[in-house]
């Protein structure tokens, strides 16, 4: 699918990796993004830097059906429609399943973590879906693209990621039945599991930090470029092949349990 002026939604799109990609999107490729993000100072932020004409924010709480609803709603409202789905809101609260008193972690500390990593990701999803397959097909074929973010924890979750873990594994588990159930509506459905990139909030961390961070990387043994992470989301957008498939965007890098 080609990228110029496509409407691009990016949940969690106001900061890190979500800001690299709709910046990317838009002084790169000339697409028209929308921005869905709980913060709305952020928000607002991101639509200075990168121009009203072409971006847009709806503050947005994925876990809201509600929420979503008026947010894709108002997305189509601006733009007239939606071609791309950027899944990468998320909580990473780090809790063990038990804790240290021994005792086991309350329900509802790992169902906050679910709303938003999983059930946020359905959300966000089937309804962008709905809207995508009234879309034009382009070439006949495509009507749009979802990208769900997923990490390196889904495959080597470390100690106190339990929640965070489980949600991103299934974020890789929707990918083939959606993407089977899509195909008649001409959508592909595809994720991406990113390891250890230097994001605002990674590079304000010390130094001695970031060198324990750097040596689990294998090579290059450096943390990832933001815009690496944003172009692997424009290669699966233009790449009308690429479909139920999760790439794993880490230099080979693999998490230790600690």
């Amino acid at each position: 699918m080609r990228i110029q002026d496509k409407v691009i939604v990016i949940t969690g799109g106001a900061s890190g990796l979500g800001l690299a990609t709709a910046r990317f999107m838009i002084e790169e490729k000339g697409a028209r993004v929308a921005i869905l993000d709980l913060n709305a100072e952020a928000g607002q932020k991101a639509i200075d830097e990168l121009g009203a004409e072409r971006a847009f924010f709806v503050a947005t709480d994925v876990s809201s059906e509600e929420s979503v609803q008026r947010a894709v709603e108002a997305v189509v409202d601006r733009f007239g429609a939606i071609h791309v789905c950027i899944n990468g809101a998320a909580l990473a609260n780090g809790f063990k399943v038990l804790g240290r008193d021994g005792k086991a972690t309350p329900l509802a500390r790992f169902a906050q973590v679910t709303a938003v990593n999983l059930n946020g990701v359905f959300n966000v999803m089937s309804k962008c879906a709905e809207k995508m397959a009234a879309n034009d097909p382009e070439g006949g074929e495509e009507r749009g693209v979802v990208i769900n973010v997923s990490s390196g924890a889904a495959y080597e979750g470390q100690i106190g990621q339990a929640a965070y873990a489980a949600t991103k594994a299934a974020v890789i588990g929707l990918n083939m039945p959606a993407a089977r159930e899509f195909g008649a509506i001409g959508v592909r459905v595809n994720a991406i599991a990113p390891g250890l990139f230097l994001t605002p909030m990674v590079a304000a961390l010390d130094a001695k930090v970031l060198d324990a961070l750097k040596s689990q990387v294998e090579a290059p043994r450096r943390l990832g470029d933001m815009r690496e992470f944003a172009h692997t989301c424009a290669f699966i957008v233009e790449n009308a092949y690429v479909n139920a498939e999760t790439i794993r965007l880490d230099a080979a890098s693999r998490l230790k349990a600690r």
